[in-house]
């Protein structure tokens, strides 16, 4: 009898996702998903991570579900929790999860385990943080790679901080989600679920990191103000087809049943899927059709609703686009535009992001650059391109729409206003009155309307738009900043409301650089800067930096750089010039003549990657080099210097430092200058200049 309660316990933890519920108990509604496709051994031990979650229905009892699949042998969790996120790794409570009552649980490969319920209010859109310690060896991961958020891991040896509330433990970080695949609520509002099936575009593919801005994130949200609200479960996968797929990456077809049909409180499925079929897959538009019928097929034998995707335009993209494949894309949109009732209604996800002049490729204000994967807003325009009423789940949900554009306005620090413009539209059936529209600044900004954000009433179709002269503070740091919209208005005798918001950077203009601080340079294009407290600010023109040419623009602090300390500074940005352009920091005897000896600079380029450069023989040249790797921005850079040895060091936060090399500079003597330096290294672009942007700059002893 002890036997069999054990296996009976085993095959309640061990099952496939959405278990027959008890009677008379509220079903599981899937509020976070994830598709595992993936594997790898991470050469670690005794380790713990914690994965944080947005969810998109909220519920007052939350479970887990793992999995682990695309392995070979079992993997062991011997500690769970969750709770809510308090910032990055913290969580304001860990709560301990139980898999058939233990603390343990044991997972074989290729399968599955749920926790037990949990008694935890949970908000829509809220954060969740889901940590898993795992004991001994780690042989392999199963995993979904591209998750655009930071997942957090303790050092190997780390032992078990599952239950910790700080996240001081988690040391080191990575994006890809680890054995999670779902989050479930019950006790909520929701009526179901709708699952997003797509591929690297669902998948989230150029939108911006750790800020919960995939198409499917701006649907929850959506739906989160509707008054009977709906999970959304993101299932893309970059790379996916719906005609093939391969062993790190099951085809539509061959994962419907894991990804859509069997999560839990499913209602509806999105299928956005076939631009891979048909850009680089080899697969026809007729072939991508029947798998689309195919999946439409299964879904309603399973009670689900379909809403087809039209495939978006790619035309710039690598060298795939070819008019026969137009053609094939155009057919199968003709198909999800009029499918003699094989799906359940559509989304025109081309039509939202088409270059009306040229629809064979995305608008400028909804390309990332890559010309097939949308930038925040057009992952945006796709989620207001699905119709809520359509999806069969929510229930009466605000009809009109706010948005702003431009998609990044850039403002002036210090100068003229600039125009951003709201616009309301009116999505439902009937009029809705009373429409007041207002912004939302950061502190001291200013912003003009021209003409009246209220109108009283807006048909069903119709826009109205209000443009501003949005101003920034006189001291608004550089950078980026929000600002948001919000928009009330009176649908059927109730008050409703929408927002959007938009990433505005405020840039520098040429301004003076404060004492202590001084400036120098040896360019033939005039040199210009610019200070806003502790940040800087270099417009530098210049044919190079290292060998036979020294030239540069440099801010920088006299008898700053002491026979043994260090100098750090952060490189936020770079634009202009070519791809070598350099940005970073610069020491020696004396700035102003570099022939003085204990020249050194380190710099992060354009697009190449970090360069060091030394004067070995104390003529004021750059003539020994090291470096290279990726370029990222921001870049943190550290020069360490022990009398006439230097250590370059780099990172991307300022607390992980990368060695770059040590090189020792025989001229260096004493104390010396220390500043920030930019080279348009315009050699190949004659005339043009460079922007480099410093907001961190410090010497130390």
């Amino acid at each position: 009898m002890a036997l069999a309660a054990a296996v009976v316990a085993t095959l309640a933890v061990l099952v496939p996702a959405a278990p027959v519920e008890a009677a008379g108990q509220q079903a599981w509604t899937g509020t976070w998903a994830t598709a595992q496709h993936a594997s790898y051994d991470p050469g670690t031990s005794e380790v713990t991570v914690r994965i944080p979650v947005r969810v998109s229905a909220g519920g007052s009892s939350v479970r887990i579900r793992l999995t682990n699949g695309f392995t070979a042998e079992p993997v062991t969790i011997r500690h769970a929790t969750v709770g809510h996120s308090d910032g990055g790794a913290a969580v304001a409570k860990p709560y301990g999860l139980r898999f058939g009552g233990e603390d343990e649980v044991t997972i074989a490969a290729g399968e599955q385990a749920v926790s037990d319920p949990l008694r935890l209010p949970v908000r829509a859109r809220g954060d969740l943080v889901v940590s898993l310690y795992f004991p001994g060896r780690l042989t392999h991961v199963s995993q979904h790679w591209m998750g655009l958020q930071t997942v957090y891991w303790t050092p190997d040896g780390g032992g078990d901080h599952a239950g910790d509330a700080d996240g001081d433990a988690f040391t080191r970080t990575d994006s890809t989600f680890p054995f999670l695949t779902g989050v479930d609520v019950r006790g909520g509002d929701a009526a179901g679920s709708v699952v997003a099936l797509g591929d690297s575009i669902t998948d989230g593919a150029s939108s911006t990191a750790n800020t919960n801005r995939r198409w499917p994130d701006y649907l929850a949200a959506r739906l989160s103000a509707c008054s009977t609200t709906a999970g959304v479960l993101n299932e893309g996968i970059s790379g996916n087809r719906i005609t093939a797929g391969t062993d790190g990456n099951p085809s539509a077809l061959d994962r419907l049943e894991r990804d859509v049909l069997s999560q839990p409180g499913a209602r509806t499925v999105i299928l956005f899927e076939g631009v891979n079929d048909l850009s680089w897959g080899g697969a026809s538009g007729d072939q991508v059709i029947d798998g689309m019928k195919e999946i439409a097929r299964r879904s309603h034998a399973r009670g689900l609703r379909v809403i087809g995707a039209t495939v978006v335009p790619y035309r710039g993209w690598g060298d795939w686009w070819t008019e026969a494949k137009e053609a094939d894309r155009q057919r199968v949109n003709a198909f999800v535009r009029d499918s003699g009732g094989v799906l359940d209604g559509y989304a025109d996800f081309d039509e939202a992001v088409r270059d009306p002049d040229d629809p064979t490729r995305y608008a400028a204000a909804f390309d990332s650059g890559d010309h097939l994967h949308p930038n925040d807003t057009g992952m945006k325009a796709f989620s207001d391109a699905v119709d809520l009423a359509g999806l069969g789940v929510a229930r009466d949900c605000p009809s009109a729409r706010v948005r702003l554009t431009p998609y990044r306005p850039s403002l002036e620090a210090g100068g003229r206003g600039t125009e951003i413009t709201s616009t309301v539209t009116n999505t439902g059936p009937t009029t809705v009155t009373q429409v007041t529209t207002g912004l939302d600044l950061p502190d001291g900004w200013l912003a003009e309307p021209a003409g009246s954000p209220r109108i009283r009433s807006l048909a069903p179709g119709d826009s109205a738009a209000v443009t501003w002269t949005v101003t920034p503070a006189a001291d608004a740091a550089w950078g980026t900043h929000p600002v948001a919209v919000n928009t009330s208005f009176r649908q059927d005798g109730r008050i409703r409301r929408d927002s959007d918001s938009v990433d505005a950077t405020v840039t520098p203009v040429p301004s003076e650089v404060r004492s202590p601080y001084r400036t120098t340079d040896s360019t033939t294009e005039d040199a210009q800067y610019a200070q806003n407290g502790g940040q800087f600010a270099i417009w530098a023109g210049g044919q190079d930096l290292s060998g036979w040419k020294d030239e540069k623009a440099t801010v920088y602090l006299a008898d700053a750089a002491g026979p043994s300390g260090t100098v750090i500074a952060r490189v936020a940005g770079q634009t202009g010039s070519g791809p070598s352009a350099k940005a970073g920091i610069a020491v020696a005897n004396d700035l102003t003549a570099p022939e003085a000896g204990g020249y050194a600079v380190l710099t992060m380029s354009k697009q190449y990657g970090l360069e060091f450069l030394t004067d070995s023989d104390g003529d004021g040249k750059l003539d020994t080099w090291a470096g290279g790797g990726s370029s990222y921005h921001p870049a943190w850079l550290k020069l360490v210097r022990d009398g006439s040895t230097y250590t370059a060091y780099a990172g991307p936060d300022g607390t992980a430092w990368q060695r770059v090399a040590t090189a020792t500079v025989p001229s260096a003597s004493g104390t010396g200058d220390a500043g920030l330096v930019a080279s348009a290294v315009n050699l190949n672009y004659p005339g043009q200049t460079t922007t480099a942007l410093f907001d961190s700059f410090s010497t130390h002893e």
